[in-house]
């Protein structure tokens, strides 16, 4: 079965290419704001960046962002332990790596509308809290983003754009589902836009009892929006996204545990203000994002509970300030300043006081830093078929010191829907608090981690059908490991790989792409994949949608060092829905349709094939 959906997958990516070579000429401009601040062709920009839209977002019915992006961006994995919820701590999914860099060690950044998003002691992404309620489209830059978006970018970004009411209305959406191990997921959104006022209010319910004792998962929270457009260049808005998540923790299969739970509340904040001009635009915004901890690290004896709880609380505060010029024609100038205030407590409480224990840690004060800094970005187009992009940032951050993270690309269009692209850059990731003060393996003296990336693409354009591929290598030291139970500065990535990617339009009713992605560790990392691919199509008329998609994972690690494992599957999925009428509609969702065994985290193995299915109403 396994070779059966790589020669799929390769002969799918073969004739893409082929097919490339006698399609109509057709240009197709798509606007992206995750690698400049300010709105533009992405043509023009010297990275690769992704965008997946509100429809691709929403066509499976998935109440998280993730499970799509793991599908549309070539060398992104998500990892999973059961049918719904990611969890946090020990046996916690939810590991976002590409390219072999990977968010649970912070090197993968995480925004929201452009502002940062990670736990302030751990400083890792909380993937339970990315919900697809909020979002308008999701953006992915692969390769280092740290002179717009500073520490942890190292790797890349994954900025979440959040939805927009643009017309004039009333629109109310409800969508119910129910399916395998219990179940249930919920959504309602209502959105409204009256002259210059708009609003979005979101609310949701998910949970499931999953597919193994004591594994279950319940996540309910919500979002808003209030907009107002002061004039036909200034807005203003404001947001608040709340998720309160409860989940159970059973052990790997072979060391089960009880009484594992976590009860975790996260929560953003943001208002803005920004400016659209024809020659200039800017924002000014301030930020908070922040979280409660409850975790009871459970027991290998039912018998023996533990007697405290594992608890911490932290936050992430910002000011961001940027303002983008076009000085003369061809050019754009971006100017920005970035705050940000870190600040968190760990500690353990007696389950029968309540009283605050002793917690092995050596903050002695210093449960907060502060960061500070400003950029520029300059972007010139020297003929009509050649843009320059250069960019640099100055970053001070108050317990490491300065940083100077530099970037440089060009795009050379030698036809008007095709370009070549070349870019290195700089990437870095400051040390966190745990990492730092936090229990034994703690060091004070830790420095930032740092890589450079060099990449070369290619991007077509040809009738209905575009395609492109990359090629990159990463160069990475002071890579911050535990050896003899110290944090130490030793840890070096040498990746490198190719990806592909294509997209085909076939007529009004067919659609299919295909991503796929090579990669080499020398030194490899646990949730990377040496390769990973996808073919996806849909077919739609009046009524009915069916959407399929074909996955094919091949030596991913699930464990590395002396004891390396890897892991190799293919899965089928597919969602289908009906318009019974103009405002319902009915749909049902399969996943592993092949009934196949893997494990994506050590010990956990996935679900066989499951099912979901529901009703959407609009009015």
């Amino acid at each position: 079965m396994r070779r059966i959906c790589l020669s799929i997958l390769v002969a799918v990516a073969t004739s893409a290419t082929l097919y490339a070579e006698v399609a109509d000429t057709l240009s197709l401009q798509e606007v992206v704001v995750t690698g400049s601040r300010n709105e533009v062709d992405v043509r023009y920009l010297p990275m690769t960046v992704n965008v997946i839209g509100r429809d691709q977002l929403t066509e499976q019915y998935q109440p998280s962002v993730l499970p799509t992006l793991m599908q549309q961006v070539p060398g992104l994995m998500v990892t999973s332990r059961a049918m719904m919820g990611y969890g946090v701590s020990n046996g916690a999914a939810g590991g976002i790596n590409l390219r072999g860099i990977t968010g649970g060690a912070g090197q993968l950044l995480v925004l929201i509308d452009g502002h940062p998003q990670y736990q302030g002691i751990y400083g890792h992404p909380i993937s339970d809290s990315y919900q697809t309620l909020m979002a308008e489209r999701v953006e992915v830059l692969r390769g280092p983003a740290s002179v717009l978006y500073g520490s942890n970018a190292m790797g890349g970004v994954l900025n979440i754009v959040t939805r927009q009411q643009r017309q004039d209305g009333i629109h109310t959406s409800v969508n119910l589902g129910a399916g395998s191990y219990g179940t249930i997921q919920s959504e309602a959104s209502n959105q409204v836009r009256s002259g210059k006022f708009s609003s979005i209010v979101s609310a949701q319910y998910n949970r499931t009892d999953n597919h193994r004792p004591r594994m279950g998962f319940e996540q309910y929270g919500g979002y808003l929006k209030l907009g107002y457009d002061l004039s036909e260049q200034w807005n203003a808005y404001v947001d608040a996204n709340l998720t309160r998540f409860n989940s159970s923790y059973p052990g790997a299969e072979n060391n089960p545990l009880y009484d594992a739970d976590q009860w975790i509340t996260r929560g953003v904040v943001s208002a803005a203000l920004e400016n659209h001009y024809e020659r200039t635009s800017g924002a000014l915004s301030l930020y908070t994002n922040f979280g409660r901890h409850k975790i009871d690290d459970g027991t290998a004896n039912p018998d023996q509970p533990t007697q405290r709880y594992f608890r911490s609380k932290d936050a992430l505060a910002g000011v961001s300030w940027y303002q983008s010029a076009q000085l003369f024609k061809g050019n754009r100038l971006t100017l920005g300043v970035d705050y940000q205030h870190i600040y968190g407590n760990a500690y353990y409480t007696s389950k029968q006081t309540g009283e605050v224990l002793e917690t092995p840690n050596k903050q002695s004060g210093k449960s907060y830093r502060n960061e500070i800094a400003g950029y520029v970005d300059f972007r010139q187009d020297l003929f009509s078929w050649l843009t320059l992009d250069a960019g640099v940032r100055l970053d001070h951050h108050s317990v490491t010191g300065t940083e100077w993270v530099p970037q440089a690309g060009l795009v050379v269009r030698p036809l008007t829907t095709g370009e070549i692209k070349a870019m290195v850059g700089k990437g870095f990731r400051n040390p966190t608090m745990r990492e730092m003060y936090l229990y034994p393996p703690s060091n004070e003296e830790l420095e930032p981690e740092r890589l450079w990336n060099y990449e070369l693409s290619w991007r077509h354009r040809v009738g209905s059908f575009s395609y492109g591929a990359n090629l990159f290598y990463i160069k990475g030291d002071n890579m911050i490991q535990t050896v003899n139970r110290k944090n130490v500065n030793t840890g070096e990535i040498e990746n490198y790989g190719a990806e592909i990617e294509a997209g085909w339009r076939i007529d009004s009713h067919w659609t299919v792409n295909t991503n796929h992605s090579l990669l080499h560790m020398e030194n490899p990392v646990i949730a990377a994949p040496t390769y990973k691919g996808f073919l996806g199509a849909a077919w739609h008329d009046q009524r009915w949608k069916v959407n399929a998609g074909l996955q094919y994972i091949n030596g991913l690690y699930t464990a590395v060092g002396d004891n390396e494992q890897q892991e190799d599957f293919c899965l089928l999925n597919a969602t289908v829905s009906y318009a019974l009428t103009r405002g319902l509609t009915l749909w049902a969702r399969g996943e592993n349709l092949l009934a196949q065994r893997y494990e994506i985290n050590l010990g956990y193995p996935m679900p066989r094939a499951t099912f979901m299915g529901g009703v959407h109403l609009n009015f």
